[in-house]
């Protein structure tokens, strides 16, 4: 938890949370694309940031559940074996 490495890895999975749960917040609202400047702005920060903090906290919580390499329950090992591009 306290390598660059981790705190790279709970970066981007908290970017990734932070955009499907502002896209959430933007299915779930009556806006349209067309309607976008319409949007309720506060809401959607409100909801990016929320989802932000989540996905940190859920990174920080699973490393004493896993091998504490990763904000990932999965063992990092398994991992590097599958991140050759085959399922």
């Amino acid at each position: 938890m306290f390598s660059v490495a981790f705190w790279k890895a709970s970066f981007e999975r908290a970017l990734k949370t932070t955009a499907q749960s502002v896209l959430l917040a933007l299915g779930a609202s009556d806006v349209g694309p067309a309607n976008l400047f319409e949007a309720d702005w506060q809401n959607l920060v409100g909801f990016a940031v929320s989802g932000a903090v989540l996905s940190v906290l859920s990174s920080i919580i699973s490393v004493p559940l896993s091998d504490g390499n990763g904000p990932s329950l999965a063992p990092a090992a398994e991992i590097e074996s599958n991140s050759g591009g085959t399922p």
